[in-house]
């Protein structure tokens, strides 16, 4: 259950752009924010809260993600936490804590307020407890308790979104009122997903049962269950509007895309024919690509149907059908006159592109700023920028890799 904190919080910032405006909170996606301009100079001295020296050898990262617009991305160490840019890569500032472990970090877009849970073998706060930080005073303003691990945490302008084992807790971001609470079935990757784009807050998350999505129009009072797969869910993402959702179950073998609105399969694409552990789905900004990453170390990326306000050149690569809601690739029509009989499988429509790296090792993905680029994010320190031809497909091109571990402190 979660609780506040006894003592009162400092005053608490509102990143509500309705309201009364935060001076340092970038609302703007599109813009390229210093986030030196951010940092106190308090900040960088050591304290209970604040970083010290930095250690001589890299740290081991706890976890990876993007802010919500994928321009930034968060790291998550045994000894603190460093946030980069994506494009142009750098880093951007780092905190650390003479030893303690942050387990996740979630950024809310590029302002200074962050979300902390501890981590690793010598954890800098509980593992039930999420930790509001302001980068801005070097210190957590405000807490949120459980009775057990934190797994997962979203960020929302309006909202702070926190999952355990089994349930999630909906707050209001600015007096940390607990609105909503949802039952799941066993969650321990801590799977939720949240809009961003829109004032009406749309959250999908698992169901009660296995295979089953939950999609939560808080706006609307209304809630959509969706049986997406037989198997369990493995993996899920909602595009930035909560229209689309796609999902990919344990076996890992096919990835769903449905109308999160109305339940309806729009669209299903096959990754591989052997199972795998999907461990990142991501859609472009306009719903045209997907991103797709696994055990297996290769990243595909799919030509999707689903948004018809898409520029048709966009998905010229990707086969269409105007009788069926999951069409076949170019590579299998010549199967069409057999559907019915022939496996499903000679049907399925595979990726457009695709980047192989090392099997085994977790990735998270996410497309780039630049127009049909992917950015590629390794738990083994590695950052790749990706290029895909949308028309040509095969191998994606690779524009940068990186360490970043090894990159220097920023300045």
């Amino acid at each position: 259950m979660a609780t506040l904190p006894a003592s009162p919080s400092p005053p608490w910032p509102n990143p509500n752009l309705n309201s009364i405006p935060n001076p340092n909170f970038h609302p703007d996606q599109s813009q390229t924010l210093d986030f030196d301009s951010l940092m106190s100079p308090q900040s960088h001295h050591a304290s209970t809260d604040s970083p010290e020296s930095p250690p001589t050898t890299p740290p081991s990262l706890l976890h990876l993600s993007f802010n919500q617009d994928h321009a930034c991305f968060a790291a998550a160490t045994d000894n603190g936490f460093r946030i980069y840019n994506c494009d142009p890569f750098r880093e951007l500032f780092r905190r650390e804590f003479g030893g303690g472990g942050i387990g996740r970090v979630e950024m809310l877009f590029r302002c200074n307020i962050l979300a902390l849970v501890g981590g690793g073998s010598q954890p800098q706060y509980p593992p039930t407890k999420v930790m509001i930080w302001d980068d801005h005073q070097g210190t957590c303003i405000g807490e949120l308790s459980f009775r057990s691990p934190v797994s997962g945490v979203r960020l929302r302008r309006d909202r702070i979104i926190v999952v355990v084992e089994q349930k999630i807790f909906v707050y209001n971001f600015a007096d940390l009122k607990l609105l909503h609470q949802i039952e799941t079935i066993a969650n321990p990757k801590g799977l939720c997903e949240v809009s961003h784009l829109s004032d009406a807050l749309v959250l999908a998350c698992p169901g009660l049962h296995k295979g089953q999505i939950r999609i939560e129009h808080f706006s609307q009072k209304r809630t959509k269950f969706i049986s997406a797969h037989d198997s369990r869910i493995a993996c899920f993402a909602l595009t930035l509007d909560g229209q689309f959702v796609a999902t990919a179950s344990t076996k890992g073998t096919l990835i769903r895309i449905y109308d999160a609105d109305l339940g309806t399969l729009l669209q299903e694409v096959r990754r591989g024919a052997n199972a795998a552990e999907i461990f990142s789905l991501a859609f472009s900004s306009t719903a045209q690509w997907l991103a797709v990453s696994s055990d297996k170390g290769t990243v595909h990326v799919f030509g999707l149907k689903v948004n018809p306000n898409a520029p048709e050149n966009e998905n010229s690569h990707g086969s269409s059908s105007s009788d069926a809601v999951i069409a076949p690739s170019s590579s299998s029509r010549s199967f069409i006159k057999f559907k019915g009989v022939l496996p499903k499988y000679f049907n399925s429509e595979w990726s457009v592109a695709r980047f192989h790296l090392h099997e085994g090792t977790q990735y998270t993905v996410a497309f780039g700023v630049e127009k049909n680029t992917v950015i590629i994010l390794g738990m083994d320190g590695c950052f790749y920028k990706c290029q895909f031809d949308p028309a040509q497909g095969g191998e994606m091109t690779q524009l940068e890799f990186h360490n970043i571990l090894m990159s220097e402190t920023a300045l």
